[in-house]
């Protein structure tokens, strides 16, 4: 996928992901990419896991079913940064 593709994907489920998840997230738009960014990766190897049973990195594609999956990856992705950043303030 080429690096358009990623801010797309990026962006796309960095928004839905924060739109989804009660609370405020901050971060702007730049955050926003990355965490759509890194809910793909988190997506597509939860997916390929469930689907092979091996741990393999692999991210979703810029598709229906990609963005779903790298929604879900970024929701995950929020709830262990708030899980961690609670942690430390307590």
């Amino acid at each position: 996928m080429n690096i358009l593709a990623w801010i797309i994907l990026g962006l796309l489920a960095g928004a839905i992901a924060k739109a989804i998840y009660p609370g405020s997230q901050g971060g702007g738009i730049l955050g926003t990419i990355l965490l759509g960014i890194i809910g793909a990766f988190l997506g597509g190897t939860l997916a390929t896991l469930l689907q092979t049973g091996t741990l393999q990195l692999t991210a979703a594609s810029l598709s229906l079913p990609g963005v779903f999956l790298a929604v879900l990856g970024a929701i995950i992705a929020i709830w262990i940064w708030n899980y961690f950043n609670r942690r430390a303030y307590h």
